[in-house]
């Protein structure tokens, strides 16, 4: 029997050691799915919090519940180690590590590399790894490949086998998790490729085989690319029906009763989390080694990253127009995380616009039911979560509504307050009714 044969024949049967690198939003649900199909899962993170966490029986991640945590670990499915010796016994490993932008706007490849070569530590014959972490086209095959390969010999497709399979998480979200929304594979070679789906479809509902881990790579891009332009065009269209003194929000409603040819975006205070907001940026950085510039993404991200500054504009004008200066006035911003529900404050709008507002000397605090203390990393200052929303409410001369929790009683706010800039339609038609509200 060959490797590939032996190795497929325990993915089937689930007695193949399951690792992954990097325990996060991507790695914990993804852990957490092949240790309830019946896998017994290694978690391996350097961050010795979260590994003393999670042996405490405690979640830290909010799509994975603390009784999932306990249960799965009193079953012995799922540990979780600091130590990345664990991985010389794993048969399959999951590569789950951030990849962010640096200041200059190129990829920081610091994490998958450092994850990688702790991994070449510790590969061996009959392995098969899969990048999840998003990045740009080639990288599994220029950085992961000849990294896991060239000291150990071993054959690509032979005696290991690599691919790259995007991580398609929103965090939040009840109805398509990491169990159900189907899953791109794309491999080094087609036999990389058949192992991966023979491990990942004994967990994953649908796995969806593509012919390369550059097709992979890219459809994770396109993914991410699509929706960035498209929320950059509407963040414009706001902008331009501002200026035409037209509703952008019933005109997006009226365009969206078109029932085929149309997709509905909506405007907002700029984008959030570590996707829409980043992935583009890593094809646009690729292509200029090409000698090509990607004009949408550039476009539709200078678009989105000037919307925090277009919404303090606007909120600037209004209460100019009601008598009040933004300097010294009390202003509370309502949501940090960068969508609503959610505990997430990556890339978060609200930090660019809070650091706006204070700039301009206003007076600003801030509420959210999910994230007790903010952290503006470029400026050093920190902010906690004002504990009682009606009465900060009350006491603001400008409420600005940043992330549309469900938490929020709308009806409640804007009873008392003096005045609501509004930039996501969380008021909807009570908004578009009222004096004292101004909508995005």
């Amino acid at each position: 029997m060959s490797t590939k044969e032996s190795l497929i024949r325990k993915l089937q049967d689930k007695t193949a050691r399951i690792g992954i690198l990097g325990m996060g939003y991507v790695g914990m649900p993804l852990a957490v799915v092949f240790a309830e199909a019946g896998f017994n899962v290694t978690g391996i993170d350097p961050d010795q919090r979260k590994v003393d966490t999670f042996n405490k029986g405690v979640s830290y991640i909010q799509d994975v519940p603390t009784e999932t945590v306990v249960r799965l670990r009193k079953a012995g499915k799922l540990n979780m180690t600091a130590d990345f010796a664990a991985l010389k016994d794993m048969d399959a490993v999951s590569i789950c590590v951030p990849t962010p932008l640096r200041q200059t706007g190129d990829p920081d490849m610091s994490f998958i590399l450092s994850a990688t070569e702790q991994l070449a530590k510790y590969v061996h014959a009959g392995m098969v790894v899969v990048l999840e972490s998003t990045t740009y086209p080639g990288t599994t095959r220029e950085l992961t490949w000849p990294m896991l390969t060239e000291k150990s010999g071993l054959k690509i497709g032979e005696d290991i086998f690599i691919c790259f399979s995007p991580e398609r998480v929103d965090p939040g979200r009840k109805d398509w998790t990491t169990l159900n929304t189907p899953k791109v594979m794309g491999g080094i070679t087609r036999a990389c490729a058949e192992v991966a789906t023979a491990w990942y479809s004994r967990a994953i509902k649908t796995v969806v085989p593509v012919s390369s881990a550059e097709a992979a790579e890219m459809a994770k891009l396109l993914e991410n690319t699509f929706r960035m332009i498209n929320i950059g065009l509407v963040n414009e269209l706001a902008i331009m029906c501002e200026r035409l003194g037209v509703d952008v929000w019933e005109v997006i409603d009226a365009a969206a009763t078109k029932p085929f040819g149309f997709m509905k975006f909506t405007p907002g205070p700029g984008l959030g989390g570590h996707c829409i907001p980043i992935d583009p940026l890593y094809l646009s950085w690729k292509m200029k080694e090409l000698n090509y510039n990607a004009k949408f993404i550039d476009l539709a991200s200078e678009i989105n990253t000037n919307m925090p500054r277009y919404v303090v504009a606007r909120v600037l004008d209004a209460m100019n127009d009601r008598g009040k200066v933004l300097k010294g006035s009390k202003v509370l911003v309502l949501g940090a995380a960068y969508k609503p529900d959610i505990d997430d404050v990556r890339e978060s709008p609200a930090l660019d616009v809070i650091a706006l507002l204070r700039k301009k000397g206003a007076d600003v605090s801030y509420h959210d039911p999910h994230i007790a203390h903010i952290h503006h990393e470029k400026e050093g200052w920190k902010m906690d979560s004002v504990e009682d929303v009606i009465p900060a409410v009350k006491e603001s001369d400008a409420v600005v509504i940043v992330t549309n929790h469900k938490f929020y009683d709308y009806n409640a706010i804007l009873a008392e307050a003096k005045f609501i800039f509004d930039s996501r339609n969380a008021l909807g038609k009570l908004g578009a009714e009222s004096e004292k509200v101004v909508r995005l």
